[in-house]
């Protein structure tokens, strides 16, 4: 399989964090966790992630705002986001995600939305 690719959960409930990490852990992805926007771009330029999974509805900055920042970077804007939210109009927050999860998590749909998009972006 390579390297390991790592994956930034963004992601304000730590239940829902610590569910959807260890996950990817189980099925052989690095992650990296952030529960708010601000640390998330904080990380995100830290550790250049292969993929972003993230919550829009969160505390200190919104996953909008993280969008932006993250699609203005250099560096970071060709990293695929995943919006996984539960909010109502989630697919108007974020211009073109490149997909998006509805919650609860439907684990295996994610699994297979990584797999596709990381092999595509490989």
């Amino acid at each position: 399989m390579g390297e390991k690719r790592r994956i930034l959960i963004v992601e304000d409930e730590p239940d829902i964090l610590e569910y959807i990490s260890t996950f990817l852990e189980d099925n052989g992805y690095i992650t990296i966790t952030a529960t708010n926007g601000q640390e998330g771009i904080q990380k995100a330029r830290a550790e250049k992630p292969d993929l972003v999974c993230l919550d829009i509805m969160m505390p200190k900055q919104s996953g909008t705002d993280f969008y932006r920042k993250l699609t203005k970077d250099q560096e970071l804007k060709k990293i695929p986001i995943v919006v996984v939210s539960g909010a109502a109009g989630k697919h108007l927050a974020v211009p073109k995600p490149a997909a998006i999860i509805d919650k609860p998590v439907d684990t295996q749909k994610l699994l297979d939305t990584l797999s596709q998009l990381l092999s595509a972006s490989s």
